[in-house]
């Protein structure tokens, strides 16, 4: 159990960028706003969608290479809104380019409320599938290489793991993060609107009750989109799987209570860490 304070308030943010304008300035003035209705509504940890800045802006190479240091226009934003409202923010992903490919790491930063950079996901799984939508096929490993480490941080909030959208369907990386001490884990996703449908909730909820955690999906919602429709239905899940806040569809801001006292008392009501008979083995990098 961490030492972090027993309640805290944290919330999903959920998005349509792109939808109106694909451009980085449009994407960044609908999360601005949304960032100040969760802080309004007393947040002290948001949680941003995956692509929230870059959906739909153009050649993921060139972005990425605007984004390799800290001074990165999206990476600046998050440091600054943090900064302005003195929360921790989950910076959904942002592409940044690395040393070792040619391909872009899907990058979720973790920035504190002095706008550093406490932690740093490159997503694992890449979404390589077929899908009966409009778009049908998806290529992530394209544009983006694997990351190979999982990573679960220190925040004030309790200890927080990091996955994003397609990891989901991997429980493995969860049991791997729990048995890091995880108690609250976050979902940064474009989800789309065909698998959404069919499992978004299903799988966040089977996450959080297999793992005694709190799980927080903060997906993109525009349902309708012509040529990626994601599903929405951003939703925070407390450990035993109840619904703590869920949204439909389109933008919008859902906050909840996380309780790391409910927590630690689910786990010793219900001690799986202990009577499991199996372990998880760290992924080779």
């Amino acid at each position: 159990m961490s030492k972090a304070v027993t309640l805290s308030r944290l919330a999903a943010l959920q998005m349509a960028s792109g939808a109106s304008s694909n451009s980085l300035e449009a994407n960044l003035t609908q999360a601005r706003a949304l960032i100040e209705q969760a802080v309004d509504q007393g947040a002290q940890l948001l949680v941003l969608p995956e692509y929230f800045a870059y959906q739909g802006c153009g050649d993921v190479s060139v972005i990425a290479q605007r984004e390799r240091c800290a001074t990165g226009p999206a990476r600046q934003f998050l440091a600054e809104q943090a900064i302005r409202h003195k929360i921790w923010i989950v910076g959904g992903t942002i592409p940044v380019a690395t040393s070792h490919d040619e391909r872009a790491a899907a990058s979720c930063f973790v920035v504190n409320d002095e706008g550093r950079e406490v932690a740093c996901y490159q997503k694992v799984h890449l979404f390589d599938v077929q899908v009966d939508d409009a778009r049908g096929s998806y290529r992530e490993s394209e544009d983006y290489c694997h990351g190979d480490k999982p990573v679960v941080v220190e925040t004030p909030f309790g200890k927080l793991g990091l996955t994003v959208c397609y990891d989901l369907r991997f429980p493995e990386l969860y049991r791997y993060l729990g048995d890091q001490g995880a108690e609250l884990i976050v979902v940064p996703s474009a989800f789309t609107a065909k698998t959404g449908e069919a499992h978004w909730q299903l799988l966040l909820r089977a996450r959080a009750v297999e793992n005694l955690c709190y799980v927080v999906g903060a997906n993109m919602g525009d349902r309708f989109h012509p040529k990626r429709p994601t599903w929405g239905g951003s939703a925070i899940i407390d450990p035993w799987g109840n619904i703590q806040g869920e949204l439909d569809d389109g933008p919008g801001v859902i906050v909840a209570d996380i309780d790391l006292n409910y927590l630690k008392k689910l786990r010793q009501k219900m001690p799986v860490y202990e009577h499991r008979r199996f372990s998880v083995v760290k992924p080779s990098s």
